[in-house]
């Protein structure tokens, strides 16, 4: 443990928290992913073999309408992406090729936004991945991406 409450992982860079509600969870947001520091916090962690994925939609989440900016539903599923191809990468990195998605709710504040999803297929140098975001039982997004396996720049 950091005595901040959090703990070193093993996920690229990745802090695991060890107190609060998001306990056991995972983050890029400590500062390892500049972007997701700034939007997020997103967590990640497995269960069952699987990466799940949440957010808890704060007010810099939200648009001028009091919902989810499609924006931040769009970066979360592009995080998910990442943790749901975690496996497949095997501790490289990767960034997104291509994006693809489908808003079919709007998103409240109040309640958690989850990610889950699949590797659909595996190559060498790609990575295709279909997931879906929901709030409680109800879908807000679904979306698929390729990431490409990459060296890390130095």
């Amino acid at each position: 443990m950091n005595g901040d409450g959090t703990s070193q992982t093993t996920w690229s860079g990745g802090v695991t928290l060890t107190e609060g509600p998001f306990a056991g969870w995972t983050t890029w947001s400590g500062g390892s992913d500049p972007y997701e520091t700034l939007i997020g916090p997103f967590y990640f962690r497995q269960e069952d073999g699987r990466a799940r994925c949440v957010f808890e939609p704060l007010r810099h989440h939200l648009n001028g309408g009091g919902f989810i900016h499609g924006g931040c539903l769009m970066s979360f599923a592009d995080f998910a992406l990442f943790a749901i191809a975690h496996k497949a990468l095997a501790g490289g990195h990767a960034v997104t090729m291509t994006f693809n998605s489908e808003f079919i709710d709007a998103g409240a504040p109040g309640e958690w936004v989850e990610a889950q999803g699949e590797v659909v297929r595996e190559t060498r140098s790609v990575i295709f991945v279909r997931g879906t975001l929901t709030q409680a039982t109800r879908p807000l997004l679904s979306f698929s991406g390729t990431l490409k396996k990459i060296a890390r720049r130095e």
